[in-house]
């Protein structure tokens, strides 16, 4: 079985935490402490936040700021359009930004957060048909192209 852990930094790690438990991931206590945060979205997927600091133990390169440099961007489905305005909402309204409207392209709604920090979160849905068949096969179904 994988399990990934994203690492991405923080300068609050106060704010980091509460800023993600109110998009409703957990924390995990044991791999938390005044270094990191153990951000569980669920038993395969994690986030490692670590204070700035502490990020830079784990490399010799510069750690770019995530409010200016865009170094990756990470992707998380959800189980409806619904589902992805709910937690964008939430994002918003604890300290979240929204750089850009959401994107709408028929087979897959999404929408991109910025956390406190600058880390760059998008939230997606993809209809069913298009993630087992792919784009254009629901677009045809629909009456559209690509």
């Amino acid at each position: 079985m994988t399990h990934i852990f994203v690492n991405v930094p923080t300068t609050d790690l106060e704010r980091s935490k509460a800023f993600y438990t109110s998009l409703g991931a957990g924390i995990n206590p044991l791999f938390t402490d005044e270094n990191a945060a153990c951000i569980v979205w669920d038993e395969n997927v994690f986030m490692m936040v670590l204070t700035k600091e502490y990020f830079q133990t784990f490399t010799d390169k510069q750690i770019a700021d995530p409010k200016t440099t865009a170094q990756v961007q990470i992707a998380l489905s959800r189980e409806s359009r619904e589902a992805v305005d709910q937690i964008a909402e939430a994002a918003l309204a604890n300290g979240g930004a929204e750089p850009r409207p959401a994107q709408d392209l028929g087979f897959m709604y999404s929408r991109d957060i910025d956390d406190p920090d600058g880390n760059s979160l998008g939230f997606i849905f993809m209809e069913q048909q298009a993630a087992e068949q792919g784009p254009e096969a629901f677009l045809a179904e629909q009456g559209q192209q690509a």
